[in-house]
């Protein structure tokens, strides 16, 4: 089976395909602790990196959707990822039989709205072509995603333990009323 993976632009990014040049910048993103402080905390392996890289390819092909490399506008580079996935974590079927929306950013990008930017392109790309409820895992502490997903139009479900730490578990039943 094969899938083709939309590029989407918006005024300062592009969502794209990750491509088999881009497992070193995927790396060096997932190695950076400021990345991966609020994603379990620890930096990832090189070869856990790999499966990773390889599960999100695996994904468009599986389900149709997947992760986009986000790329800046001007500097060409991958600056994080944003996307949806089935992440098979035993938080309960109400929660993992829907896929969970996901998103990273390096440091150097935090706080200029690219985020927003990233993930609001991603979700109307997936109410126009997959639809349907999404869910996402937040840690409580992360007040910048939480407020994002809220944004986005997820409302909590539930408080959960995952991976030793305190999660919100949410839930977007449809795109937020405008």
């Amino acid at each position: 089976m094969s899938r083709h993976i939309p590029t989407i632009n918006t005024a300062r990014i592009t969502l794209r395909a990750m491509r088999p040049d881009d497992f070193d910048r995927f790396a060096e993103i997932w190695a950076m602790p400021e990345v991966v402080r609020f994603t379990g905390g620890a930096p990832r392996s090189r070869d856990l990196c790999w499966q990773k890289f390889l599960a999100n390819a695996g994904h468009w092909q599986m389900t149709g959707f997947g992760q986009w490399g986000i790329e800046e506008h001007g500097t060409k580079r991958m600056i994080g990822q944003v996307g949806f996935f089935y992440g098979a974590r035993g938080m309960g079927k109400d929660f993992d039989s829907i896929p969970e929306a996901g998103w990273v950013l390096v440091p150097d990008v935090h706080g200029k709205g690219i985020g927003l930017e990233a993930a609001q392109a991603a979700h109307d790309w997936f109410d126009r072509v997959i639809t349907g409820p999404l869910t996402c895992m937040v840690e409580p502490v992360h007040k910048v995603s939480l407020g994002l997903a809220q944004r986005l139009g997820y409302v909590p479900m539930r408080s959960a333990d995952y991976m030793g730490g305190p999660v919100e578990l949410l839930l977007r039943k449809s795109p937020p009323q405008v």
